[in-house]
């Protein structure tokens, strides 16, 4: 790994980092109030889809608390390495606590690394992951295909990554009512815990701009990515993206 001095310039977009920093002490009961628990479920179905061996490095983009990093180590094992990297420095520091109360509580030995960056300066070497995952995190960034291809060359040959992504379910009775719930319920649950009203009227549109599956699968395949496929989970609003770095 390169010891990088990383500048905590905004490079997604823009407000987002400001916007997470206000939210990051109610992000997780939101995240699991919000989605009714299924948020956990959905992070459970990326990384049971990961492939790594038992000694891997494995890098979480936009690791938030570290969900995602815990839930690695807990379902490949604690030989397996990972990176979180994260431009909110409340987040960070939320999940550091969140993994010592877990390495005292599950893990005998924790091999968690919290880096303070974004996706667009990721302070290591070309080919060193098995795997890299980001959560909830690609539709915060204007210029998908440049990070995609930062993540491509940071993999291994061989290496995998893993997107998952807050989707709007196709048309009928259960996406109107989708629709009415995420853009005016959430909204309204999310200022109430959080007091911050534009962090829950942006998920809605975020998520209704995101690309459809074929066209993020197309980003994906333009970085350079092979064998992509992606399966919809939830009746359709959340979708688990996976690609490949050619051998």
């Amino acid at each position: 790994m390169r010891n990088v001095v990383l500048s905590m310039k905004n490079t997604e977009l823009p407000f987002v980092k400001e916007m997470f920093e206000q939210i990051a002490p109610r992000y997780d009961l939101l995240n699991r109030l919000l989605s009714l628990r299924q948020d956990v479920y959905w992070r459970k179905a990326m990384v049971s889809a990961m492939q790594i061996h038992s000694n891997g490095l494995s890098l979480d983009v936009a690791c938030g608390t570290c969900d995602v990093g815990i839930e690695i180590l807990r379902q490949k094992g604690s030989g397996v390495t990972v990176f979180g990297v994260d431009f909110s420095p409340a987040m960070l520091m939320l999940a550091r606590n969140k993994i010592v109360k877990k390495k005292k509580a599950v893990f005998a030995d924790s091999n968690i690394h919290l880096f303070a960056g974004n996706a667009f300066n990721l302070p290591f070497k070309t080919e060193t992951f098995d795997a890299i995952t980001i959560a909830f995190g690609i539709r915060n960034i204007g210029d998908k295909l440049s990070v995609l291809k930062s993540f491509h060359d940071r993999l291994k040959k061989g290496g995998m990554l893993l997107v998952l992504e807050l989707a709007a379910p196709e048309r009928g009775f259960l996406s109107l009512c989708y629709l009415f719930y995420f853009k005016k319920i959430l909204p309204l649950i999310g200022w109430f815990f959080s007091k911050n009203s534009k962090a829950y009227k942006y998920l809605p549109s975020s998520v209704m701009n995101f690309p459809n599956p074929d066209a993020f699968a197309a980003i994906m395949h333009s970085a350079g990515f092979k064998d992509i496929r992606w399966k919809k989970m939830t009746m359709g609003i959340v979708t688990l993206y996976a690609g490949y770095k050619s051998v």
